[in-house]
């Protein structure tokens, strides 16, 4: 659910009481999971799109846009 054109987005009422009946360790796991899950996929698209970097060239590559955002990517 979009608030505006822009990018910030809301939760959907419906989601936001799922949550809420989360227990704090219940959406910790889901935090980490969102975080492993984007760390996996970005290191699929880097592999795919960069054949020739070496894994560690990826593996820098993945943290510094997860630590510090992807819009200076390389």
């Amino acid at each position: 659910m979009r608030l505006d054109n822009g990018q910030i987005e809301l939760v959907d009422p419906m989601m936001a009481e799922v949550l809420r009946r989360k227990s704090p360790a219940q959406r910790l796991s889901i935090g980490f999971a969102l975080w492993d899950s984007a760390k996996r996929m970005l290191t699929a698209h880097l592999s795919s799109v960069h054949p020739e970097w070496s894994v560690p060239r990826i593996n820098r590559e993945v943290v510094r846009r997860l630590s510090h955002g992807a819009a200076d990517a390389a």
